[in-house]
């Protein structure tokens, strides 16, 4: 089934493409969530037409992109400080949310969590790379670094044999 999309689609193309896809993808994800519409005969004529605001829109974007990601690695790194065990590990993760949060409030640059991504879930004491993608076209990365605001001790526990009573 040939469709336009109406919004970018990870791995699939960018607002204004014209794609095909299997018959279930359109119907129950690209169309339900708004993300395409079916290729009618009215709907390749508007696209024709609207094609130069799309790709001004698109190199709008682009260039806005491009200059948020040069702000990203003049910042250099985040650096994050959590509750701690003896052993290095967190008292919970770091959750892209959070590291986005912290991007806005130390460097003034809005991130959308859902273009940020791992190398490896941050729980434990180290350095971690994000990658952040701001369009299909332009990704950059920035270093995490996270230190120990308080260590607590870990108690071990033991376990102790239970006796068994015959009756």
């Amino acid at each position: 089934m040939q469709v336009i999309l109406k919004k970018e689609v990870q791995n699939l193309g960018e607002q204004g493409d014209l794609v095909t896809v299997k018959d279930g993808y359109a119907r129950n994800y690209l169309l339900p969530q708004n993300y395409a519409e079916i290729a009618t005969e009215g709907a390749l004529k508007n696209r024709e037409q609207n094609l130069a605001r799309l790709q001004a829109k698109q190199e709008k974007l682009h260039k806005e992109a491009e200059e948020k990601a040069a702000k990203i690695q003049e910042f250099g790194k985040i650096e994050l400080s959590a509750k701690a065990g003896e052993s290095g590990k967190l008292f919970g993760t770091i959750t892209t949310k959070k590291l986005c949060e912290e991007l806005l409030n130390k460097a003034g640059i809005e991130v959308d969590r859902k273009s940020v991504s791992l190398n490896a879930p941050i729980n434990k004491i180290g350095e971690y790379t994000m990658l952040i993608k701001l369009t299909s076209k332009v990704k950059t990365e920035l270093a995490v670094v996270v230190t120990a605001s308080e260590v607590v001790k870990e108690e071990i526990e033991e376990e102790t044999p239970v006796e068994e009573t015959q009756e």
